[in-house]
């Protein structure tokens, strides 16, 4: 399957796009697949996608786009690899909404918002009730992938509770 990097995008036309958007990769339109860099390097590192960079220097040059990549590729992999469909979340103001397994997206809601913190970054109270409030506010359960400095991943989760 061939691609090609277009800015923070990876697009990709004809039947791999087909084949991938069924998978639920990607956000269609007009025929052409358009896949974030975190799922386009997810597909690179696992050989299902061939843009003419080595996994390497996807990876570099999609770090010098978005803030913090390698932290979120870290996350999504692990979560993809655990068997959990994830897609993008800005509009929630985190980086991914999470599927249970085997939930469709548009037929079923997800069920978390997620975001993708590293062990060394600094962390404040504040960010983290902004993150409690959006997930409330949005009817989701918050969800923290903290990765270290091996890329492990541990997960904590939070939900709103009325007294």
């Amino acid at each position: 399957m061939i691609g090609e990097l277009i800015g923070e995008r990876v697009i990709i036309k004809g039947k791999d796009a087909d084949k991938l958007s069924s998978r639920f990769y990607g956000k269609r339109e007009n025929g052409i697949l358009y896949l974030s860099l975190v799922e386009a390097a997810y597909l690179i590192e696992n050989k299902k996608l061939d843009i003419n960079l080595k996994f390497d220097d996807f990876i570099k040059k999609a770090s010098k786009k978005i803030d913090r990549f390698v932290t979120k590729y870290n996350v999504y992999k692990d979560m993809k690899n655990r068997g959990y469909l994830l897609k993008t979340a800005l509009k929630y103001g985190a980086d991914f909404r999470v599927y249970e397994k085997g939930a469709i997206p548009g037929k079923q809601h997800s069920k978390w918002i997620l975001f993708a913190v590293s062990e060394n970054e600094g962390f404040i109270w504040q960010k983290f009730a902004a993150m409690v409030r959006v997930a409330h506010s949005v009817k989701k359960n918050l969800m923290i992938g903290v990765v270290d400095d091996e890329g492990d991943v541990t997960y904590y989760e939070t939900s709103w509770i009325k007294p």
